[in-house]
């Protein structure tokens, strides 16, 4: 996004636009994590050394006034996956209009997986066998 004023020009690289919808994304309840498989062992991999990508499972078009945001989503179980569709696009929507200033023309949510708390995380029950 490039804007020229009479004052100066303002440039927002597509990543920041990225960023922005990533935490959008990422506060919505019921959103587990975002990107895909690989993403994700990479993501895991910058967390260890705090160095989260908040762009992590986001892709963006930008236009000099539009955006197109694409995110790809592991969702928690049991939420509603239409609901959480939705609340996604609204927070991503709203962010990226009001921080950037561009109008986001589309956002499209794919839900790649749902995470499902394994029971064995429960470390006070009681052992099935002896």
């Amino acid at each position: 996004m490039n804007s020229d004023t009479s004052r100066g020009t303002t440039k927002v690289d597509d990543g920041v636009v990225e960023k922005i919808a990533g935490i959008a994304a990422r506060d919505v309840r019921g959103v587990h994590d975002l990107g895909g498989g690989a993403a994700r062992a990479i993501g895991a991999l910058r967390n260890r050394i705090n160095q989260t990508d908040q762009g992590q499972g986001i892709s963006v078009e930008v236009g000099e006034t539009q955006a197109a945001v694409d995110i790809t989503v592991v969702a928690e179980y049991p939420v509603a996956l239409h609901r959480l569709a939705d609340d996604i696009r609204s927070a991503v929507i709203e962010s990226v209009e009001s921080l950037v200033g561009l109008q986001v023309t589309e956002v499209n949510v794919e839900i790649t997986d749902v995470f499902i708390p394994s029971d064995d995380a429960d470390t006070d029950a009681a052992p099935r066998v002896q």
